[in-house]
């Protein structure tokens, strides 16, 4: 397949390259042109368990030298979706498949609104990445990736996706639940990554047992819990708390994405994630000012650094 990533950072690059590596006619596109002059050049240097490979790449900024392909992945920040899909038309056609694998909740809203919702796939991945340098990127962790359709039930558009995702030697599960996994991801992502924002944790750090730090990151997965099952979503409160604790001491020295961003002064996701939560509680009337802390904070912490 004919397989555009829009948005060439760490999650991007991991992806595409996978893809490149798995057969599929891949470019990865992104708005920095250095990062394109330096893919160009040099390839896409990935470190995974310590070990390094250089993949050659693809790469582009200009979208209309591509034309329409079967498959469009964005990774973009959740702020840029809605422009990166106006830009990103070109690379559209009757058949093309749109897929989201952002962080957060609302990205396929942001999709649906330029694209036809039917062809369009949404889904999280437990991958992690950190980007190092210029066209470098270490594969921090590995696991699972769930898509399944934007709208209906129909897992038709999905197969494909999932074909090439396997290719890439990444796990693939299509269903029609989707929803429930990105609440799943979406309480990991509440718990965990605000908290590494605000205090420079790693993942580690962050879940170190008996520590003051693992209780404020269960409380928050909690919270997030009971707003994802007031909204039918079938979230068990206890499983999500052992499994962000597991996930985080698995994942170690890596670094949550919000925290890459606060280090990197680039303006965060809070919006998309604790904040997706805190409207969503505000419209069943529960009470979460653990999460509403932790958007306080975090955007307090933006304003005050210009972010």
């Amino acid at each position: 397949m004919r397989i555009a990533v829009v948005g060439a950072g760490a999650m991007g690059g991991i992806y595409g390259a996978g893809f490149t590596e798995g057969g599929q006619e891949t470019v990865l596109v992104d708005v920095s042109s250095p990062l394109i002059e330096q893919l160009s050049a040099e390839g896409l240097s990935i470190d995974h368990k310590g070990e390094q490979r250089i993949v050659p790449v693809h790469a582009t900024s200009d979208v209309t030298s591509v034309g329409p392909v079967d498959v469009v992945v964005f990774f973009v920040k959740c702020y840029h979706t809605a422009v990166a899909a106006e830009q990103s038309r070109p690379l559209v056609g009757d058949s093309t498949i749109v897929v989201s694998l952002q962080n957060g909740w609302g990205n396929g809203d942001d999709l649906a609104r330029v694209f036809d919702p039917d062809r369009i796939v949404i889904g999280v991945s437990y991958h992690s990445g950190t980007v190092v340098g210029l066209g470098s990127v270490a594969h921090t962790g590995a696991g699972p990736t769930f898509i399944g359709p934007y709208l209906g039930s129909s897992l038709e558009a999905s197969q494909p996706v999932a074909d090439a995702i396997r290719s890439a030697g990444f796990e693939a599960v299509v269903t029609p639940d989707v929803r429930t996994e990105i609440w799943k991801k979406l309480t990991l992502n509440a718990a965990a990554l605000p908290t590494a924002a605000l205090t420079g944790l790693t993942a580690g750090e962050t879940g170190k047992p008996d520590d003051v730090m693992i209780e404020l990151v269960d409380e928050l997965a909690r919270e997030t819990v009971a707003v994802a099952r007031a909204q039918g979503y079938d979230l068990d409160p206890e499983e999500r708390v052992e499994f962000i604790r597991a996930i985080l001491l698995k994942a170690g020295p890596g670094k949550a994405s919000m925290l890459q961003d606060i280090e990197a002064g680039r303006r965060t996701e809070i919006d998309v994630i604790n904040g997706a939560v805190v409207r969503a509680a505000a419209e069943h009337r529960i009470e979460v000012p653990v999460n509403r802390a932790m958007v306080a904070l975090v955007k307090g912490y933006e304003r005050a650094h210009g972010l």
